[in-house]
């Protein structure tokens, strides 16, 4: 929990692994967080969330400070801390925090949902009111209903979910958070394929044997096992990526050598595009594909095209080279030949 008068210092991996000047990713692959020492998260979900004050002094080599022992009123409860308060299962608490009372009161710290103390401890269940049945056509949201949660939250607050539940099904987030089908059934995949990939990294699992570790249905993860798969392929790629975008940056046609992050238009593929957004840069953007290798793009807001991310060479789109790891050189070759 985040103990009262302490929100200010709450900080993120996000954060953390920008005061240390690297990716998230690299920061977690270093260990750091799991040596003898480090400050313990705030909470036990997907996002985990740290007391800056602790994190400052671990890194600073100082003695880290203890966090209040004693309850307040206004300390700030998570939603297994809020379930575990009143004794009930995250998904009861769910419904209990629409409530106006209890829904007026919630803050997002870093992502997370946070309710006082006070309010969970003293709400009073609003008496449910019968509904008027549905037709047997209808079902989900109404229809031309908008989406209930940002798309910003969405992957935390569907870990959140999974984390309560490894069963969950995207009908579940449907009703839970009030999103499109669609819209669950593809956070749901990513997230859970995302977990996945940690765990087959970490452990040298395949995709199935990760589901399994992780608790989901077999029969819930033929999307995420494929996906996964692609996720660890794109975590390979980024060293090469990264290599790529600095040459880029040093040729002069990216104003900065921040790498690309790898995309899955499909669940069994990989791409990724560098924006060339300098005066001197011969195409709008360069595309690369683990299957068809690289390629210019006459878009910098949709450099991958929304028809397909390999589309047919035409006016301003061209194949530069089919090797799908071409020497950073070959690549500003490759196009400096075509210009």
């Amino acid at each position: 929990m985040i103990r009262a008068g302490r929100r200010h210092l709450v900080c993120t991996l996000a954060d953390i692994a920008a005061q240390q000047g690297v990716a998230v990713q690299t920061l977690l692959n270093s260990g750091r967080l799991r040596a003898e020492g480090f400050p313990a998260p705030l909470n036990a979900g997907r996002t985990r969330l740290y007391d800056g004050e602790q994190v400052d002094a671990y890194l600073a080599g100082r003695p880290v400070p203890a966090l209040p022992a004693e309850d307040a009123d206004d300390d700030l409860l998570d939603r297994q801390e809020a379930a575990a308060l009143r004794e009930i299962d995250p998904q009861a608490w769910d419904y209990r925090k629409k409530d106006p009372v209890v829904r007026e009161h919630m803050v997002l710290v870093g992502g997370v949902e946070h309710w006082p103390r006070h309010v969970v401890r003293d709400h009073t269940p609003t008496p449910r009111r019968a509904s008027k049945p549905r037709s047997p056509a209808s079902g989900g949201r109404p229809a031309g209903a908008g989406d209930q949660v940002p798309r910003d939250l969405l992957p935390a607050r569907v870990g959140q979910l999974l984390d309560a539940d490894p069963a969950l099904t995207a009908a579940g987030v449907t009703d839970q958070l009030g999103v499109h089908r669609n819209t669950a059934q593809a956070a749901l995949t990513q997230c859970r394929a995302e977990r996945m990939a940690d765990v087959m990294e970490q452990r040298g699992l395949t995709a199935a044997q990760a589901a399994a570790a992780l608790g989901y249905p077999a029969g819930l993860t033929r999307r995420a096992s494929t996906r996964a798969e692609a996720v660890l392929r794109g975590r390979q790629a980024g060293p090469y990526l990264a290599d790529i975008a600095r040459v880029l940056h040093a040729r002069g046609w990216t104003t900065t050598d921040t790498p690309p992050a790898v995309q899955h238009p499909a669940d069994d593929e990989c791409v990724a595009a560098l924006i060339l957004d300098s005066l001197e840069a011969p195409a709008a953007a360069l595309v690369w594909s683990e299957r068809h290798g690289w390629r210019t793009s006459t878009s910098r807001r949709h450099p991958l095209s929304r028809s397909a991310a390999w589309p047919s060479s035409g006016p301003g789109v061209r194949r530069l080279a089919t090797g799908i790891t071409l020497a950073p050189a070959d690549v500003v070759g490759a196009r400096e030949a075509t210009v």
